[in-house]
């Protein structure tokens, strides 16, 4: 907005106007992309103009003014392997089968310039990373045309001989190969795996092999693609083959036994020494070591065999029992001799046949009984009992059983067999009249026999007893002692013999009581037991006068003559020998010599125990102020001593109170 106005007043001199100024644009801003790089993927070997990426730029000035009406793009790096269209920005493809194995990235500069590309416009650039990506357009191919491998006969199956791999410049899936053995003379042998990490193939043993046998084997493996472009099938088989030859090697193989298992028999009974079989064993190796056989002793516990250890020939060390047992397993060891530990082993059941060596015995305890009757009563046509046999020997030499009579007794009158012809007997009664008075017990022997050969037999003891029935046939009693006693002996005179056996016994009870209360004392008072010992002498002696009645040489101990006297009190750990000297002679009467020299060898017994012993002595001396000991006549003296203080004593010296008391209660008592 202007106006004119007068300087000097500073009046308007027109009203305001309006201006209006327009900004012509010129071309000063250049072409810019919408990113500074571009990244792109295209399949190798694409056809040419394959569409790869659109790059676009913009420009910020005035189109209408024709500075940037018209972009041009041009490509300034990355030809002649891609072409971009002047006026779209499109990259294509410029040259056919771009390898990837040849070159995987290019890198392709872009331009944008505007006023149509003519000179004086301004541009601008941008990169674009153009990869190629993989397709599988090459197959695997080996290295080499043949691979020497090597295998040792002694390896397992399973284990490894060799790898081997073909190279295939493609990646991922299309890189991915797989092998197979497609022909050899080897391919029973061996087999083939794929290690998908490191694209190997791992060629393992299927079976033993066998030096001696074969040294060579020749195999032909293939590699393939596992994934297969339709496109490029026609560049030919997407696969390889090579030759893989391998190389056996000798090794120190155990030896070999001919059979797996060994099966022998030996008769029962044989003698020590007879030959059960052999088993043979062989070296395969080239150089064919000798063998030596032996025997698992943990197999042969009771070392009924032997092996040779040279032929391989098994024997018996004793006879055999097959009823013990009829299969014997033993394993058998083949060891090279220069070296043990080259071993092998085979199992040899041995199977002992039976020989007729058991006759055939009673199945069971039989026992048969029989109903006593008169002589009118019919037979019975059923058996007393029916028997049957058992033998240990084999079905050839048992049954059929033959049962029947001993010769000496085959008219016995009173029973007879009659062989059923199925291993069974029936035993019958050829009378009647059968009498528990008269017997009542019969053995009756029965022989039988087996059909081996040579046929066994023996013969069994079949008990029958009489038995007392009803009428009809049922047992009622078979003890003969309560029927004799029913026939003999009356009511009456069972009573009187069961009396007399009752006073038997009272006499005894009676006897016996009468002994036990005689060994008892005649006062006992247990209540009032003063832990006394009371001895009673039958013979006083005759005082202390008496020198004659009494002899010293019955208190001198008659082992301590011998230098050796026992203590009775204790059982000593060493025997004492009194000193020399000490010893009164045994005529001696002196009493105070004889008592010193005990006192002096108790003194000097390292035996003594720590505590006093009484000993006690029959006779008291010459002279003893002390009187008589004996308290048979204390009740009746004449002594003025006072004992009624024996009373207040207690219950304890209640008896000694009772012998000693005051006169007037002994006369009171008496």
């Amino acid at each position: 907005m202007a106006q004119a106005v007068d300087r000097d007043t500073n009046r308007p001199l027109e009203p305001p106007s309006e201006f209006i100024v327009k900004v012509q644009d010129i071309n000063d801003n250049p072409p810019e992309f919408l990113h500074e790089t571009y990244h792109a993927n295209v399949p190798e070997r694409s056809n040419v103009g394959t569409s790869v990426i659109q790059v676009t730029a913009s420009d910020a000035d005035d189109p209408t003014y024709g500075n940037s009406a018209k972009l041009v793009y041009s490509i300034l790096e990355g030809q002649p392997y891609f072409s971009v269209e002047a006026q779209t920005g499109i990259i294509r493809t410029a040259l056919p089968n771009m390898d990837r194995e040849a070159k995987e990235e290019y890198h392709v500069v872009i331009q944008a310039k505007d006023m149509g590309g003519h000179m004086g416009g301004l541009s601008g650039t941008t990169k674009v990373t153009i990869t190629l990506t993989d397709v599988n357009d090459n197959p695997p191919k080996f290295p080499q045309s043949v691979y020497q491998m090597s295998v040792s006969e002694a390896s397992v199956p399973g284990e490894e001989v060799g790898r081997v791999k073909a190279k295939d410049p493609d990646i991922g899936e299309n890189g991915l190969v797989t092998y197979s053995i497609v022909d050899g003379d080897g391919m029973e042998l061996f087999e083939i795996t794929t290690d998908y990490e490191t694209q190997e193939g791992v060629i393992k043993l299927k079976k033993p092999v066998d030096f001696e046998t074969k040294r060579a084997y020749s195999l032909k493996v293939e590699a393939a693609n596992m994934h297969i472009d339709q496109k490029f099938i026609s560049n030919g088989p997407f696969k390889d083959t090579v030759t893989v030859k391998i190389a056996v090697e000798d090794a120190d193989e155990p030896p070999m036994f001919l059979a797996p298992s060994y099966i022998h028999e030996v008769q029962e009974n044989a003698a020590a020494g007879t030959v059960v079989g052999r088993v043979h064993a062989k070296d395969p190796d080239a150089a064919n070591s000798q063998i030596r056989y032996s025997i698992d002793r943990h197999t042969d516990l009771d070392r009924f065999f032997t092996i040779n250890p040279e032929d391989g020939f098994i024997k018996t060390t004793k006879p055999l029992d097959r009823e013990e047992t009829a299969w014997l397993n033993i394993t058998v060891f083949a060891a090279e001799i220069h070296n043990r530990h080259q071993e092998a082993k085979v199992p040899v059941a041995i199977r002992v046949l039976d020989v007729n060596d058991n006759a055939p015995k009673f199945a069971a305890p039989y026992e048969g009984f029989i109903c006593e009757s008169d002589q009118t009563k019919p037979l019975s046509n059923q058996p007393i009992v029916t028997i049957s046999a058992d033998d240990k020997d084999d079905t050839a030499n048992g049954p059929r059983f033959i049962f029947s009579l001993p010769p000496e007794i085959i008219h016995n009158p009173n029973f007879t067999v009659r062989d059923n012809r199925d291993n069974t007997a029936g035993v019958y009664a050829r009378r009647g009249g059968f009498s528990r008075q008269k017997q009542d017990l019969y053995l009756l022997p029965i022989v039988i026999s087996d059909g081996g050969i040579p046929p066994m037999s023996s013969t069994n003891t079949l008990t029958i007893k009489v038995c007392g029935c009803d009428v009809n046939g049922a047992l009622l009693s078979c003890n003969a002692e309560a029927y004799i006693l029913n026939a003999g002996l009356s009511t009456g005179a069972l009573i009187a013999i069961l009396a007399c056996i009752v006073i038997l016994l009272v006499i005894v009870v009676l006897f016996v009581t009468l002994r036990r209360q005689k060994k008892e004392p005649l006062i006992v008072f247990e209540e009032e037991d003063v832990r006394e010992n009371i001895i009673t002498y039958d013979d006083e002696g005759g005082g202390e006068e008496d020198t004659e009645a009494f002899d010293i040489a019955t208190l001198q101990n008659p082992d301590g003559i011998n230098g050796f006297i026992p203590r009775k009190d204790i059982k000593p750990e060493y025997q004492y020998m009194p000193r020399p000297g000490l010893r009164p002679a045994p005529s001696s009467v002196d009493v105070d010599d004889f008592i010193n020299t005990r006192i002096q060898e108790a003194d000097n017994d390292p035996t003594a125990p720590p505590y006093d012993s009484i000993q006690i002595y029959g006779y008291e001396g010459r002279g003893s102020v002390a009187g008589s000991l004996s308290s048979l006549e204390s009740a009746t003296t004449d002594s003025d001593l006072d004992y009624d203080y024996l009373q207040n004593w207690g219950p304890r010296f209640k008896k000694l109170a009772d012998l000693y008391g005051s006169k007037d209660n002994f006369d009171d008592d008496s």
